[in-house]
């Protein structure tokens, strides 16, 4: 079963629950589905990779939205966001810790041959492939140009 008809399926099940949350969640990753297979230049269909990144693009939202309505004071905003969050991360992929993330840098820079922070442009692509859906950008590129100095 594809993300997408899994989410579909989840829909269901919410409204039968009467699940507010889950169900707010979910129709909002489904717009942001159905958004994506209609853009100019589609495909016929959303595949579960596309989907993984649109789950982590709301993810990402949703957490610096957090940031914000947290630094401000907005405690019912925040909350909000944060259930957001929760039911968006039941559907991404595990994310790494920074051991394994840090394990399998030092791996792919032995590989590329990098040595200095110059090559970073050598490693990062390569690192964001290997990478794509299982650890951050930001988190990768930090720890990157930690270990090439």
């Amino acid at each position: 079963m594809s993300l997408q008809e899994q989410v579909n399926k989840d829909i269901i099940t919410a409204m039968k629950a009467k699940d507010e949350i889950t169900l707010r969640s979910l129709r909002a990753v489904k717009a942001a589905l159905l958004l994506a297979a209609t853009a100019e230049g589609a495909k016929e269909s959303i595949d579960d990779e596309q989907a993984i990144k649109i789950f982590q693009k709301l993810a990402k939202q949703r957490k610096e939205s957090l940031d914000i309505f947290t630094q401000n004071g907005r405690a019912e905003l925040a909350k909000t966001e944060q259930e957001e969050l929760e039911v968006f991360e039941r559907y991404l992929p595990k994310q790494m810790s920074e051991a394994e993330i840090k394990s399998e840098l030092e791996g792919l820079i032995k590989q590329t041959g990098a040595t200095s922070g110059a090559d970073f442009g050598k490693v990062m692509p390569s690192a964001m492939k290997h990478f794509a859906g299982k650890a951050e950008g930001k988190v990768i590129s930090a720890m990157l140009k930690t270990l090439l100095g």
